[in-house]
């Protein structure tokens, strides 16, 4: 059974519910969801890459980082990092929104924070381009830097609490948001559609169809297949395949099974498909990418 696409964060300290990933291609610190696993959780998210080059789909689209820039992911949105620069490294700083409220029902919750989370604001890059997302940028720095020495650093939760305020007042003060709230069928389709991918991560050794996957969000087959093309920018059935061959590269890796079983254990019923899919995608066949793969482990 594939992990759900909804992230429940586990804070170290449920008394101070904020929390910083560090992710390579191998792992996260502290264990988390990290590079090439698609999720979504209730929290803000704000992402640095610390090291590479890293790419982030964000709704179904890329977002191209370099090193040194960072981006923003609102509350609910669906994301997955989907490449990093070999050795490459990236951070993700995770909070509540009644973080920047101070509390309940409060002005600033009412004019400058549920305006922009509960707005159509998806994501925003912060690139450097200007000296206000220099600023922000070297906040985050600081943050990442004030939580590798939070036990040695007395009231350090005060330090990224009051780091995280200024750069949230930084950002709103200069990015031109409307503050409608999202549309409600928007809102919508975003939730059938974290259905109907929730339902292909936990039923991909099946031999699912396209109306299973439709049933599943109350959707025709057709709107179903608008769903993912917009979102995504693919259809369904390309999505179960990608993720098939995704599942797969694990298996090739971390066991000993023959490529046969490795295509039966990720839902392709005939080995040829799964070769010829796994190539296509790849641009080398499973042996290949198995081989290469280990030997490049060995070296290291």
């Amino acid at each position: 059974m594939s992990k759900p696409l909804f992230e429940h964060i586990a804070y170290p300290d449920d008394s101070f519910p904020y929390i910083m990933y560090t992710h390579t291609t191998h792992n996260s610190i502290p264990e988390g969801r990290g590079f090439n696993d698609l999720h979504w959780h209730d929290e803000l998210q704000i992402t640095l890459a610390t090291r590479g080059k890293l790419v982030i789909q964000v709704n179904g689209i890329d977002h191209h980082l370099e090193q040194g820039q960072a981006i923003l992911i609102n509350k609910g949105i669906l994301h997955i990092a989907t490449y990093l620069e070999h050795d490459g490294q990236y951070v993700s700083f995770n909070f509540p929104e009644k973080l920047l409220a101070f509390y309940g029902d409060s002005v600033m919750e009412k004019n400058y924070v549920t305006p922009y989370t509960n707005s159509s604001l998806v994501s925003l890059d912060i690139r450097g381009d200007h000296d206000w997302e220099h600023a922000i940028l070297d906040m985050l720095w600081e943050m990442k830097h004030t939580f590798e020495i939070a036990g040695a650093s007395w009231g350090w939760q005060y330090e990224v609490s009051i780091k995280t305020l200024q750069l949230w007042f930084t950002l709103i003060s200069h990015i031109p948001l409307s503050t409608e709230q999202l549309p409600k069928h928007a809102k919508q389709q975003q939730e059938r559609l974290q259905l109907m991918l929730s339902y292909i991560h936990q039923h991909f050794v099946d031999p699912i169809t396209l109306q299973q996957i439709a049933d599943i969000a109350h959707l025709s087959v057709s709107e179903c297949t608008r769903s993912f093309r917009k979102t995504i920018h693919m259809t369904p059935y390309d999505y179960l395949i990608k993720y098939r061959l995704k599942k797969s590269c694990d298996l090739l890796l971390g066991t000993d099974d023959t490529i046969t079983e490795v295509a039966q254990h990720v839902g392709f019923n005939h080995v040829n498909h799964f070769i010829q899919s796994f190539k296509k995608a790849y641009e080398q066949t499973p042996k290949e990418y198995r081989k290469a793969r280990l030997q490049q482990a060995h070296s290291q």
